[in-house]
């Protein structure tokens, strides 16, 4: 288990093993949330840059808009 001090400023450092788990390097952000127990869950922000391409596709295909829309109607039609 890993422990740090607490600053008369609020301020505390990291333990290295902490920032390798969390993937931190110098100028991430971090977000705290507090759970209901009262236990604190710390996770590292991803930038928004950092997201480009999350939803690109692996298929090389074109699809047109007449084929999304006859696969939604199809996919309707299963209901």
């Amino acid at each position: 288990m890993q422990e740090s001090t607490v600053t008369s400023k609020g301020q505390t450092t990291l333990p290295k093993e902490v920032r390798t788990a969390l993937g931190l390097s110098p100028g991430d952000r971090l977000r705290y949330m507090i759970l209901d127990d009262g236990e604190v869950r710390l996770v590292r922000l991803q930038p928004v840059a950092g997201l480009a391409g999350l939803l690109k596709t692996r298929v090389s295909r074109v699809v047109s808009l007449e084929e999304m829309e006859a696969a939604i109607a199809e996919g309707a039609t299963d209901l």
